[in-house]
């Protein structure tokens, strides 16, 4: 499958208004927002656990990270609550399950193939200080990529030039970019050399972002 699979065009997915599309495994939902492969793909997905789901046992191959949107994350190393960042690289293994069910942002085949560096973080514990209506925290950062959590004031721009793509995911609130409304779980993607130019809505704006790393995108190895 290719869903938005061309990185020099703007893609954007209005993720709440999509339909839940069954996973292999019984009470394991998606909406798919982008996606090269089928079952091992490079892809970027919300995924939703019914309450005592579980997904079968698996080694990430390809690096997985998420964000725990709704509910509590569970696997064999813990749990995870709603706000929390996680990087799981190549190489490392778990087996995912929900107790009370919960809701993800996850991308799978997206990590640098010698990153083993594995950690999780409450995306709000690093925000600095407000700087012309904008907290950030650096969630993430390395040699391809930087990734980050901003909270955004009502009506405070955010712009931001980055070389090699921008991906932002709206966590809360609503932002309005190229006269787009992006509301709560709207998904965008911005190709090499566009900067992004957007304005937080009236009740300002939680979202995160991705910048650097679309000229590294590439299909899952065979």
């Amino acid at each position: 499958m290719d869903l938005h699979a061309d990185f020099d065009k703007r893609a954007l997915v209005h993720a709440a208004k999509e339909p839940w599309q069954p996973s292999p495994m019984p009470g394991v939902e998606r909406r798919m927002l982008d996606r090269i492969g089928a079952e091992v793909a490079r892809a970027t997905t919300i995924v939703r656990y019914a309450p005592g789901s579980h997904f079968s046992p698996h080694t990430h191959t390809g690096g997985e990270e998420f964000i725990v949107l709704e509910g509590v994350f569970q696997d064999e190393h813990g749990d995870y609550p709603a706000g929390t960042y996680v990087r799981n690289p190549p190489t490392t293994a778990h087996t995912p399950r929900s107790d009370q069910g919960c809701t993800i942002f996850v991308k799978l085949w997206q990590f640098d193939p010698q990153d083993r560096t594995q950690f999780r973080k409450d995306m709000g514990a690093g925000l600095g200080p407000i700087t012309d209506g904008i907290a950030t925290a650096e969630l993430h950062q390395d040699a391809r990529e930087t990734v980050r959590y901003h909270q955004i004031n009502p009506g405070s721009p955010l712009q931001i030039s980055a070389p090699g793509g921008l991906e932002l995911l709206v966590l809360a609130g609503s932002l309005v970019e190229s006269g787009d409304k992006l509301e709560q779980g709207s998904w965008l993607r911005l190709p090499e050399g566009q900067p992004l130019d957007a304005t937080a809505g009236k009740d300002g704006a939680k979202i995160w972002t991705k910048t650097g790393h679309l000229p590294y995108a590439r299909p899952p190895a065979p």
